[in-house]
């Protein structure tokens, strides 16, 4: 499936997208590599949608209107820690390694550098997965550490890496 760059638009998750959001996240070797449960439904994906929080900023990327990644990014609410904020993110597997997870990385990133202010974007990621790993490392994230069992996948405790850019000031 993979297309040119200009065929692929990032925009504001809405209702029109609801169905997409939850069919890409019904799709088991995405489901499986974020914290989501399978199965979803669609009245999940409204309620989040439903929130009206001006430090969530949630995009998805379309490929002729049809979603094939979405990533969000939460400010936290906390005043000691609202010059952080955490992401997740999930690409469709047919368009995986074709830059989804760049383009929409970099639209988040903007805001949250140009938009938000601020300092410090975190994420947890499986140990093994190398690709989402690059990725991050090419976006300015470092490893700050390893969390054991943190997650179940296939059964399974499943490590991950605790990961943050942090963005200084010129």
């Amino acid at each position: 499936m993979p297309s040119s760059p200009a065929t692929i638009v990032i925009e504001r998750f809405n209702d029109i997208h609801l169905d997409g959001v939850t069919a890409l996240y019904s799709e088991p070797t995405v489901a499986s590599q974020t914290l989501q449960m399978p199965y979803q439904s669609r009245e999940l994906w409204r309620k989040r949608l439903g929130q009206d929080n001006e430090r969530l900023v949630s995009l998805v990327a379309l490929h002729q209107g049809t979603v094939i990644g979405s990533c969000s990014l939460e400010q936290f609410s906390r005043v000691r820690r609202s010059h952080c904020a955490s992401f997740g993110m999930g690409v469709a597997s047919a368009w995986q390694r074709q830059g989804i997870g760049s383009r929409l990385l970099a639209a988040v990133l903007e805001v949250a550098d140009n938009w938000m202010n601020l300092r410090r974007v975190e994420l947890t990621v499986y140990a093994d997965n190398l690709p989402a790993i690059g990725l991050y490392h090419k976006f300015g994230f470092e490893t700050e550490g390893q969390l054991r069992d943190y997650a179940i996948r296939d059964g399974r405790y499943i490590d991950v890496l605790s990961m943050a850019r942090l963005r200084h000031q010129a």
